[in-house]
């Protein structure tokens, strides 16, 4: 995480500034890759100095991890939705997904580590850590534990391919859907994968 003790400068200056690195930093990631990107190269981005950087935040590595740690509120809402009732819990988490891609703190973190994730191999399984432990993990969905994290996995893919097409690549006409329109055609998809029948992979669990 971002360093926050002993940093030159106001308070809320150091918020702004911390912030603007984390900005421009993730962008940078996303766009040159872990390999690619420079503390020089976010700094320049951020119209901040080098040596500011180093002192926020430490390392590139440390800068990656802040620029992917989820915060705390996204995973609450994730942990309240799985508290739904079954029988109403796939619209509730594609609301809940739509939620978090219109959230200003959680916005920011989801489309940097889709795109990170991509071509950074520990990206990857942070991100899968944070699927099966905190995104999947309240789940109380199925008869088994296997049941329950296939359930959960088939869930997980479609909401991220949801995020992807709508707020990364902005592919029309979903990208402009509006949000209750694809509550009403995605929900009973999750619905499925929550409560119905999955065929064959379903009856192997």
């Amino acid at each position: 995480m971002a360093r926050t003790d002993s940093k030159p400068g106001p308070r809320g200056e150091r918020g702004e500034l911390s912030a603007r690195i984390l900005e421009s930093a993730r962008t940078e990631f996303a766009a040159q890759g872990f390999a690619g990107t420079t503390m020089r190269a976010v700094a320049r981005a951020a119209g901040v100095d080098a040596a500011l950087v180093h002192h926020y935040f430490g390392t590139k590595e440390t800068l990656l991890n802040a620029c992917i740690e989820f915060p705390a509120s996204f995973l609450e809402r994730v942990r309240q939705t799985w508290q739904t009732p079954a029988e109403d819990l796939g619209r509730a988490l594609v609301a809940t997904t739509l939620q978090n891609w219109r959230s200003p703190d959680s916005e920011p973190v989801l489309r940097a580590i889709l795109l990170i994730a991509a071509h950074h191999e520990p990206t990857r399984e942070r991100l899968r850590q944070t699927i099966a432990g905190q995104l999947m993990g309240p789940a109380a969905i199925g008869r088994t534990d296997v049941e329950r994290t296939t359930r959960s996995s088939l869930i997980a893919s479609q909401l991220l391919g949801l995020g992807l097409v709508r707020y990364v690549w902005q592919i029309e006409p979903l990208a402009t859907l509006d949000d209750a329109a694809v509550i009403d055609a995605v929900g009973p998809t999750i619905q499925r994968y929550v409560d119905g029948d999955l065929g064959p992979t379903g009856r192997d669990v």
